[in-house]
């Protein structure tokens, strides 16, 4: 087993609890979790649409969860559900880029509301939000991996159980390395 690093204290004064996606697992609190990333691999100068997961410490902001498939996941940060007119703007010409919108929205976006399971639960990585720089990637988000564990377009996926088992856990950052 890969041994992990206790918890470093936040800012605010909380515990951040740091997974480390090491290859295609996910590492902390005692887990080995297998992980899906970028299709493009992990980079240090993030691009909007490269396929890419940015290395860095990408911190959990909150935690979005469908509430007519799985109950509140326990997690150390904000949560709330999400519905059918939610989604995430993606087109680095508008204002709205790299923020929660809703639906309708006439500019590129990711709806949030899928048909499949890989946004049932959606932890939000603070990747380019302060400030937000267009271009410099978006949506980058810890969630469902597909069934075959596919290359995402730049986040970072496990199967359904072990994104909850991680929250749980209490998952406050993931460090990619560069």
């Amino acid at each position: 087993m890969i041994p992990t690093s206790p918890p470093r204290r936040a800012a605010s004064g909380t515990s951040l609890v740091e997974f480390a996606l090491q290859g295609d697992l996910l590492i902390g609190e005692g887990l080995r979790l297998r992980a899906a990333h970028g299709r493009a691999g992990i980079t240090n100068h993030k691009q909007e649409g490269d396929g890419a997961t940015p290395a860095g410490l990408l911190r959990l902001v909150r935690v979005l969860y469908r509430a007519d498939r799985i109950k509140p996941p326990i997690c150390a940060v904000p949560l709330e559900p999400i519905s059918p007119r939610d989604g995430w703007c993606d087109d680095m010409a508008d204002p709205a880029y790299n923020k929660p919108v809703r639906l309708p929205f006439a500019p590129s976006h990711e709806e949030l509301w899928r048909a499949d399971n890989v946004y049932d639960v959606i932890g939000v990585l603070d990747w380019n939000l302060a400030p937000i720089v267009p271009g410099h990637g978006s949506a980058i988000f810890f969630h469902a991996a597909t069934p075959d564990y596919a290359p995402t377009a730049g986040c970072v996926a496990l199967a359904l159980p072990d994104v909850l088992a991680a929250l749980a856990a209490g998952l406050t950052a993931i460090h990619v390395p560069g």
